[in-house]
């Protein structure tokens, strides 16, 4: 399993940060639990598919074949990558999987393994080195975020429309060649989404709602789940159900993840729902999809949903600060879907944090990587 870029950020300093649940002017925590609101009806994975990526069936059924291949090669190509492994990507539409190499010399192990190759000059690590850079620089007015894109191994710099956005102050305060990077600007400003099983709802105090992450239990044994720091800060009381639980680690801005050990009534499961969609997925692991890859979300407030990803690492600047190592996809979310799990095919891969946009439009929502809470926290996924 390759670890996430992430786990040094959520490390034994930053842990200690809470937050304030103060939200951003047009979002804030969901009121109590409402029934998911679903476009269409989907009882397979495939058929979410077909629904969000407008595939049909046989498309969508070849996807899920070729992704659970990929995986599979993806850890191969890796490894025979070693230190020059510049990332992955994933073509949804031919379903090749092409690994990024920071040297010619790593091509034919790549190749060997049964990826395509291809030689970028910064690669995952250098693209890290420039989004680092920029969390550091001053912080300009109308500038959304940033992000590495590996396809094009630059760092994208999105900002504000209409917003005058001085980025090169920005630039020069990080010290970055502009050559480096590639401005976009979006109508769209990020907001969180603050409103066992994975994507169910819960309520903080009781009153706002969020939704569940993956089930899991610390180094205690003890049952909880991990889902998004910004829904409470470490103390907060918890309700799921007829069971209750508390805030045990949390952390935001900065990052977005918390664990929530449970006190009562807290019986694991190794599932996420698909609420209208289907019978609940299981989880078996958590290896980390490529980008471009295909990914669901499951949330209280507007149920299952699919899309892609595509990218990792990006820095999101909400109104309550900045959250950075976030992963970033095409699958719409709404108030009260924070926390809830993203899986690919039976693989966790994050919790909800916020984006854009909503389930009638579309837009773009960010996730907090997974694996770095299981192991910052020494937590073990139910699978």
């Amino acid at each position: 399993m390759r670890p996430s870029p992430i786990i040094s950020a959520i490390g034994t300093g930053a842990l200690a940060l809470g937050m304030s649940v103060a939200a951003a002017p047009t979002a804030g925590a969901a009121p109590a639990p409402q029934t998911p609101t679903e476009p269409a009806e989907a009882t397979t994975m495939a058929e979410a598919l077909e629904r969000d990526l407008g595939l049909n069936a046989a498309e969508a059924t070849d996807l899920i074949d070729a992704q659970e291949t990929a995986l599979e090669v993806d850890a191969q190509a890796t490894e025979a990558a070693g230190e020059h492994y510049g990332g992955s990507l994933f073509d949804t539409d031919t379903h090749t999987l092409t690994v990024l190499v920071t040297d010619s010399a790593a091509v034919s192990g790549v190749e060997a393994a049964g990826a395509e190759a291809s030689v970028v000059e910064h690669g995952l690590d250098g693209l890290a080195a420039l989004v680092s850079d920029l969390d550091g620089a001053d912080a300009q007015d109308g500038v959304v975020g940033w992000y590495p894109e590996v396809e094009s191994d630059t760092v994208v710099i999105e900002t504000l429309e209409g917003s005058n956005a001085d980025v090169d102050a920005l630039l020069s305060s990080a010290g970055i060649d502009p050559a480096d990077v590639r401005v976009e600007t979006t109508d769209e400003a990020p907001e969180v989404y603050a409103d066992i099983v994975g994507g169910i709802a819960y309520t903080i105090g009781g009153g706002t709602r969020c939704s569940v992450g993956f089930p899991a239990s610390d180094s205690s044994g003890q049952p909880g789940f991990v889902t998004a720091g910004h829904c409470g800060t470490t103390g907060s009381s918890v309700s799921v159900g007829n069971g209750s639980g508390v805030f045990a680690q949390s952390i935001f801005p900065g990052n977005d993840a918390a664990f929530v050990r449970g006190t009562s009534n807290f019986t694991l499961t190794n599932l996420v729902s698909r609420y209208n969609s289907g019978s609940d997925v299981a989880v078996s692991g958590s290896t980390q999809a490529p980008i471009g890859s295909q990914v669901c979300r499951s949330g209280s407030t507007t149920g299952w949903h699919c899309g892609t990803i595509q990218a990792r690492g990006q820095s999101v600047s909400y109104p309550e600060g900045t959250v950075t190592d976030m992963t970033r996809t095409t699958v719409c979310a709404e108030p009260g879907d924070s926390g809830g799990a993203y899986i690919s095919g039976s693989q966790a891969q994050g919790v909800t944090s916020g984006g854009s946009g909503n389930c009638s439009t579309g837009g773009t929502t960010y996730y907090q990587e997974v694996n770095p809470m299981l192991n910052s926290w020494n937590l073990t996924l139910s699978t």
